[in-house]
């Protein structure tokens, strides 16, 4: 049998590399401003357009290459962070594996320019899907100039799984501001299709922050400092208050690389626990610092995820670390910081043992005692009969004297009355009313949510709206990447009653909401239809399903509601004049029915 193993050529290779490292336009963002970084560059411009399927240009002030190094760089493996293996563990700089170039190359048309200062002229490259067009000699600034144009142009099934231009810019902004995080000491300026989107002096990590999230981000952030002997944590945390229902400002840096971490995460979470609503997600821009022997960011082709040899330990410190932060800005009680004096035990083997004293009345006879057991336990009685209910683990609660007596009226009610629910409701969760079978249960947030789903999916389809006008307009602001979203969803917002004007970059106006919406509930709807929008991979396929749901999702009556009778008998009345009355927007099941027969088997 002939031999059938063989050797991919490099153009191949390169193109499967490049599937691992060059996901999308962004990965070539992040991959370009590193190398910028590392270059020592003081000033860095991004020029992108189409959201990267057309252009990524990076232009930096770096020290430059060589007309060697300058096409040696595109060789795969080929890095100027190893000679050895035990160079991986002692890395200090972004990039090192030596393949970003040389996979970017190998599926787009690439066009470098670079000149070292002592240089009177620099290289320029041309490359086309790996292959090498050209290389001369040209006029150029100190430093380097890599454009990237025509991205996965010869692998058109991964071009083809790109999202929308929005979607895409949005993952540009995330990587772009990470790595603007991690060095607030250089200058960076950011076009999008001839427009500036960012323009950031140097500046210290607070002021890079507002530079990039806003002004108003001033009064938001609370100083963390932590140094001890195996990890050094600093940063910024958010208040409280300021939490979001939008993820986007959540930034964790290992030896100033990005990562991603849900152990450390929820580290935060937890500390946050009590001091945020439900859903929130708590703002944090945390760097830790540790040992790099200490660290494994070779385990993901993006050196995203990293492995920790103390994880556990950063997780304490990390917690305690923001417990104290908040303390200390008077955000939260200031617990255990400081260790009460009787709280110190000396555990030496020459402390003095004292035995435990116990403190008796020698007068008393329980013989003589002047208590009397059927008045006591009548008293007691008193006492707690009020309170009875709350020996038995109900699920329901105990239907008050007023509910009671609407079961017992109806019977005596018109015949015109006499359809009207007899109902109660269980654990400030659900609705219970009586049929023919047993005991119907409705889950109200999801009757609810049914509900709100069908007369906004209505409203979309007939295309009328109705608009509640402001008395004074209302000011909202989001970051760089939300307000994209929110732009694109302008014509959206609109149909079902949302008047939103665009002021600037990052700010918006609201004049009008849908009837059903207060004022302070503006932005958190938004920025639940924004995080929607990302977490759906479909969104736009099915926008206005989606958008129907998110409204629905944010509006509906919320569990530990108490609601009134004549409440709970529109919302069954209602949930019954749906299509889909059994099943919430998001397929869960809103209504159970108990049969009499398991009922009675209960009490047997």
């Amino acid at each position: 049998m002939a031999d059938i193993i063989q050797l991919l050529p490099d153009s191949v290779a390169n193109q499967i590399a490049a599937g691992e490292v060059i996901q999308r336009p962004a990965s070539v963002v992040k991959e370009l401003l590193e190398n910028a970084l590392d270059a020592g560059a003081t000033e860095i411009s991004l020029i992108i357009k189409e959201a990267g399927k057309t252009l990524v240009q990076v232009v930096d002030n770096g020290f430059g290459m060589s007309e060697t190094d300058a096409r040696l760089c595109f060789e795969k493996h080929a890095t100027s962070k190893i000679k050895t293996a035990d160079d991986l563990f002692s890395l200090s700089t972004m990039g090192f594996r030596g393949e970003a170039l040389a996979s970017i190359a190998a599926i787009s048309h690439v066009e470098l320019k670079s000149k070292q200062p002592d240089n009177e002229l620099g290289t320029c490259i041309l490359i086309e899907g790996s292959e090498v067009i050209s290389q001369n000699s040209c006029q150029n600034q100190t430093g380097t100039s890599i454009s990237v144009k025509n991205l996965f142009y010869n692998v058109p099934a991964r071009r083809n799984f790109l999202k929308s231009n929005t979607a895409e810019l949005r993952h540009i902004i995330d990587e772009f501001q990470r790595v603007a995080l991690t060095s607030p000491d250089v200058a960076y300026t950011f076009y999008n299709n001839g427009h500036i989107l960012f323009q950031l002096k140097t500046a210290n990590l607070k002021q890079r922050i507002i530079g990039i999230f806003g002004a108003n981000y001033i009064e938001r952030l609370v100083p963390l400092k932590q140094e001890s002997d195996h990890v050094n944590i600093y940063g910024f945390i958010g208040k409280p208050e300021f939490a979001k229902k939008t993820r986007g400002e959540q930034f964790f840096f290992a030896n100033n690389r990005f990562i991603k971490h849900p152990y450390f995460h929820h580290a935060v979470n937890n500390t946050f626990q009590e001091l945020i609503p439900e859903n929130a997600i708590p703002s944090y821009f945390i760097f830790i610092e540790v040992d790099p022997k200490s660290i494994d960011v070779n385990i993901h082709p993006t050196k995203v995820e990293v492995n920790f040899l103390d994880k556990r330990l950063i997780y304490a410190i990390l917690g305690s670390s923001i417990k104290k932060a908040l303390a200390e800005n008077n955000l939260t009680p200031a617990l255990d910081f400081e260790t009460e004096p009787g709280l110190n035990f000396d555990f030496s083997a020459d402390r003095p043992i004292n035995p435990p004293q116990i403190k008796i009345n020698p007068d008393y006879n329980p013989f003589e005692s002047d208590s009397k057991p059927a008045s006591s336990f009548q008293k007691e009685k008193d006492v707690n009969l009020p309170h009875w209910e709350k020996l038995y683990d109900s699920p329901i609660d105990i239907p008050t004297e007023k509910e009671y007596s609407v079961h017992f009226e109806s019977k005596q009610q018109t015949n015109a009355e006499e359809n009207k629910h007899n109902v109660v409701q269980g654990g400030l969760k659900y609705i219970i009313t009586s049929v023919k079978s047993g005991l119907m249960i409705i889950n109200q947030q999801l009757a609810h949510e049914r509900i709100l789903f069908e007369k906004y999916r209505d409203q979309f389809q007939s295309g009328k709206n109705t608009s509640q006008q402001l008395l004074f307009p209302i000011q909202l602001h989001f970051t760089m990447a939300d307000s994209e979203i929110v732009q694109q969803l302008l014509p959206d917002l609109k149909e079902i009653g949302f008047d939103l004007e665009q002021f600037s970059q990052q700010n918006f106006v609201a004049t009008g909401t849908p009837p059903e919406v207060l004022e302070s509930q503006i932005q958190s709807i938004l920025e639940q239809i924004i995080e929607n929008h990302k977490a759906i991979k479909d969104f736009d396929k099915d926008r206005k399903i989606n958008f129907a749901k998110s409204m629905a999702r944010q509006l509906a009556i919320k569990a530990e509601k108490r609601l009134k009778t004549e409440e709970m008998t529109q919302l069954i009345n209602e949930l019954f004049a749906c299509q889909i009355p059994d099943k919430s927007p998001g397929g869960q099941t809103i209504i159970k029915i108990i049969s009499t027969q398991d009922i009675d088997e209960k009490f047997q």
